[in-house]
Order: structure tokens, then sequence, then C-alpha cells
């Protein structure tokens, strides 16, 4: 789905005059301001909920455009824009003077990546500028992928909602720290490790922490309303009958080797056996369960490599402790 023209203008003046917009991309839909604009930027914080140490992502129109918002470009890291950008992959470097530290979550680094997708890329070229977007949600929620995910969720605070169409990739981008000397993934997303790792010809670590804070490292992130339980493969029936008989009213992540099995539950999600068809489909499928008044989810992780690195870390923290109340 390509956004009218008029559409993009709108939306790019929305941006000049120090509003919101949420933008589609590749990955999921994000709630953008200009990346200049430190007011703006926090209005972000403040829509979504987020704590303002948590940084967010600038996005830029090209790979040519990365020394106007970073310093010190390691090698390294050319080589990754060059191969994987436009596309979900982002890159934490040094923070250049134009980006605020409002959007950095008082950091000196930056992170920063080119959308994959022909409407995030019109308004950036409409614009000019940067564009600082964390996912359109409020915070620890699930992130949406259609524009009707963020009308349901956002409403009115947000200025405009350009409608893109559902996103194609569907978690988040993969986050590399290129800070260092040995670059890291802190973030598993929708570049895998292994194409990564044949650009680079080197093995890439994905440490459970890091000292560069980046979005998406919270313990629960990316939570439905239902609490998320996670079994191994072959006991996702009999915990999710076992919670119905308990009276939850329980929705299940059926496993793709499980298709067809009868299973006494609430709702029943029948898990793509495609990783790429899985990640299209994970916020949506939490969603749906949540709408149905699931109040328990049972899930198991997938086999994590390729795309389901990046769902099992989805599912983990969707599955994380919650914050009290």
């Amino acid at each position: 789905m390509t956004a009218r023209t008029s559409d993009i203008e709108k939306a790019a003046g929305v941006l000049r005059a120090g509003g919101l917009v949420a933008l589609p991309t590749e990955t999921v839909y994000g709630l953008g301001a200009n990346a200049e604009d430190p007011a703006a930027v926090s209005r972000i914080f403040q829509v979504k909920g987020r704590p303002p140490s948590h940084p967010l992502i600038v996005h830029i129109g090209g790979a040519e455009l990365l020394d106007d918002w970073v310093q010190d470009v390691p090698a390294t890291a050319r080589l990754l824009a060059e191969h994987f950008w436009p596309g979900p992959l982002t890159l934490v470097l040094r923070r250049g003077q134009r980006v605020p530290l409002e959007a950095t979550g008082g950091l000196e680094t930056v992170a920063v990546r080119v959308p994959d997708h022909p409407v995030a890329l019109a308004l950036l070229s409409a614009f000019g500028g940067g564009v600082t977007a964390p996912s359109a949600n409020r915070f620890g929620q699930v992130s949406p992928t259609t524009a009707d995910d963020v009308r349901a969720e956002l409403g009115d605070a947000v200025d405009f909602v350009l409608d893109g169409g559902p996103c194609a990739v569907g978690v988040e981008s993969t986050i590399v720290d290129a800070t260092g000397e040995t670059l890291t993934i802190l973030r598993p997303g929708g570049v895998t490790r292994e194409d990564l790792e044949a650009v680079l010809g080197c093995p890439l670590a994905v440490p459970a922490t890091s000292r560069v804070r980046v979005p998406g490292q919270h313990p629960s992130h990316y939570a439905p309303r239902a609490r998320v339980v996670l079994v191994e493969p072959e006991k996702v029936v009999a915990e999710a009958e076992l919670a119905q008989e308990l009276g939850h009213r329980v929705g299940v992540f059926l496993p793709a080797a499980f298709a067809g099995a009868e299973v006494k539950a609430h709702a029943v999600v029948a898990v793509p056996g495609s990783m790429a068809a899985y990640a299209r489909g994970l916020y949506g499928f939490l969603r749906e369960l949540d709408q149905r008044g699931c109040d328990l989810i049972v899930a198991s992780l997938p086999v994590e490599e390729g795309l389901g690195l990046a769902i099992a870390n989805r599912l983990r923290r969707a599955a994380g402790p919650r914050p009290t109340v």
C-alpha cells in the first residue's frame, strides 16, 4: 500500500510543526518526531509513558546521511550499512551534534537506521531530516503492525497516522553495538545473526545484558494484557488444558509440529511453520488473543536460529515480570 502524496506532505508538515506522526516501517509502526526538536522528542516519551532514560532510534533517509548524525563510524559499521540499509538493522554509534540528548536517553551514543518502506522513505525525503520513532504503542505493550493498531491504542494522542498498510517483517530491527572494537547484537530482530555474520566473516555475540542502553531491553516488553507462560513445545497442550480447567480463559500458540491437535482452550492460534510468517504475525496473534478475552497465553519458544532468535526474544519479554502498580 502506498500513501497519497498529500498525506505524506501533511505528515511532513506535522513533523516540522513539532507534532507526532505514526509512520509505517517494514518492522512495526513508529511514533515519529523531528529528531532535532527536543520538545517534540520529549512528547514521544509522554505519549508512550516511556521512561526518559530509554533511548530512541533516529530514522534517516539513506546510508549516505550517516555522517550527518554520528561520529567515528568504524569500517565494519559502514559495511553493514552498505549491505542492509534500507532494512531492519539499527547501528549504535557515537552521537553527532545534531542529535539532542533527549533522543538518546542522556547517552553519548545514538541508534540509527534507514527503514525499508516506501512510505517511510518518502516521508523522510519530504521532511528533509531525521525522525526519532519508537514503536507507536504504550510503553512495554504489544507493538503495532497496522495503522488500525495505532489508532486503537493511541487515539488522539497522535497528530497524524500515516497508513502504509501492514508491516512486512513484523518484529523490530536488529540492534548492533558498533561503538567498541567488537560488534555485538544488543537486540535480535529483522536481520538475522547468520546474515550479519556472513557479511562480517566472524561470529557475533548476543549478550543478555550490555553496557549500552538500547530499546527493547526492559524485562517486560511487547506484552499483551494476558499473562504469557512459556513451556516446552510438547507441553503446550497439557499446560493450556490444565489452566483452562483451573478457570482461566486460555489462549494457545499451537506449535506447527502439533497442527490440527484438539485443544480444550478458549482460543487457539496456529503458529506458522515459516519463521518469516511467524514474525510477521506475532504481534497480531498477541493482540487477537487479548481481543478475544484471554487472560492467559500458553506458548513455546521456536528454535533460536534465523528469525526464530528474534521471535524467542519477544516472547521471553512478553512473558517477563510485569511492573507492579
